[in-house]
């Protein structure tokens, strides 16, 4: 194993810094091919090549110079280690409102292993409003760490955990609540939160970042900011999603958590609201609503906390040759509830009826979505949708399969009664069914 001086280096780049007596941190002039490069000698990645020396330049940006015979390493200046010391807090101030953040882990409180060169959760709740100074002029902040897990890690057990603690922290007098959440899976808990947290006096915020917090480009700052803004001055009392509206920091736009899905793996605009507008934006430390039609904040309106799920339900893609026996294992596994992600306006094959009937008739909830992004499900304009009313299928209009899926964990969760759990499903309870669909879909 690499010892600590020169972590992550071996063979031909380690024996450029042991004759350079370069160490980790130390800041070296590397010539090569009539090109000079300066800057601090940073870690690799233990898995990469010994052909490679990376350097943090001064404007921030890591780069990785290759080697050759003709390389020439000179250390210009002795450094310290890399290491992240967050700066003290900055001074309170009682007058201004009072709002608690939550963190959960992912990217938004992660840094960069450079041991294996992914990032880790790193950063407590704390850590985030150190190194954003700004926060201290909006709000006065408590912060906790609840968990440290990416958000692949989460399930339906942290949603009921993280449900009661933010209950727990409006009970207590806070303003709003912001929840630090990895992206990946942060639709899934905003959803979540909007079924569990009910009759709320104040606004729930859920933010995320795509670029971890030591990277120039990282988005954790401004999006914090934009959330904290939220959930200390918004006129609304519900729980959103706090992002990036576009590429620029010019904007964070507030989508509905019932309502927004994440639709690009790395870009920072990754979140959409989708057959619904967005319910507002923070510009210039300000939130500007796009609606009207909100539910409004109250301070003196009570919590109703409803945070239990059932975790035996399944969200089945249909696809071409998609083996209708896939039902069967659910059935057999004793799950309560199928929503299904259909074709268009909601369609499967026809070989899949028989088992649909099956499971419908064994006591699970089947219901039907679409797997086409914007639009609503509509089973009564084909026959293979009517086919489908006929056996019991629950049609869930225009709710995203991944609402539909918490939704149906969470009716599942309230009762054990069919039939008011179907009843519940098909309730417009936070948004999450829109009365028609938008003319034009937002696809920017």
């Amino acid at each position: 194993m690499t010892e600590e001086k020169h972590l992550g280096y071996k063979g031909e780049a380690l024996q450029h810094l042991k004759e350079a007596k370069a160490e980790i941190g130390d800041i070296i002039r590397i010539v090569n091919k009539g090109e000079t490069y300066e800057g601090i000698l940073i870690p690799r990645a233990e898995y990469g090549d010994d052909k490679h020396v990376v350097i943090k330049l001064k404007t921030g940006y890591n780069i990785g110079v290759h080697l050759t015979t003709a390389t020439r390493i000179e250390k210009v200046g002795a450094g310290t280690k890399p290491a992240f010391v967050a700066p003290p807090l900055p001074e309170q101030k009682p007058s201004l409102p009072k709002v608690a953040i939550i963190s959960t882990g992912g990217t938004i409180a992660s840094r960069v292993d450079y041991r294996t060169g992914a990032v880790r959760p790193a950063l407590t709740a704390s850590d985030l409003y150190s190194v954003v100074p700004e926060l201290s002029e909006i709000a006065t902040i408590d912060a906790q760490i609840l968990f440290n897990v990416f958000s692949e890690d989460i399930s339906s057990k942290h949603w009921t955990e993280l449900a009661r603690a933010v209950a727990k922290r409006i009970e207590e007098g806070e303003q709003g609540v912001v929840v630090a959440h990895g992206t990946d899976t942060m639709g899934y808990t905003a959803a979540a939160l909007s079924f569990a947290l009910q009759e709320l006096p104040a606004p729930v915020v859920l933010v995320g970042a795509q670029r971890s917090a030591d990277r120039p480009s990282s988005d954790a700052a401004t999006n914090l900011t934009g959330a904290v803004v939220a959930a200390a001055k918004a006129p609304f009392a519900e729980v959103v999603l706090a992002m990036h509206e576009a590429p620029s920091d010019k904007t964070i736009i507030l989508h509905r958590g019932t309502k927004v899905r994440k639709c690009h793996t790395s870009r920072r605009d990754t979140f959409k609201s989708v057959n619904a507008e967005p319910l507002a934006k923070v510009e210039n430390g300000k939130v500007v609503m796009s609606t009207q039609d909100y539910r409004k904040r109250n301070d003196s309106r009570k919590i109703v906390l409803k945070p239990d799920f059932e975790q035996k339900v399944a969200l089945l893609k249909f696809h071409p040759d998609f083996n209708p026996e896939v039902i069967d294992f659910y059935v057999n596994e004793k799950y309560q509830g199928i929503v299904l992600e259909g074709t268009g306006l909601g369609h499967v094959s026809n070989l899949c009826l028989p088992k649909i009937r099956s499971a419908v008739g064994k006591g699970l909830i089947v219901a039907m979505t679409s797997q086409c992004i914007w639009g609503r499900v509509n089973m009564n304009v084909y026959n293979r949708g009517r086919d489908l009313l006929t056996l019991g299928v629950v049609s869930l209009e225009d709710m995203l399969p991944e609402t539909a899926l918490v939704k149906l964990m969470w009716a599942l969760g309230q009762t054990d009664a069919i039939e008011e759990a179907k009843a519940l499903l098909k309730t417009n309870i936070a948004n999450e069914l829109s009365p028609r669909t938008l003319s034009e879909a937002n696809t920017s």
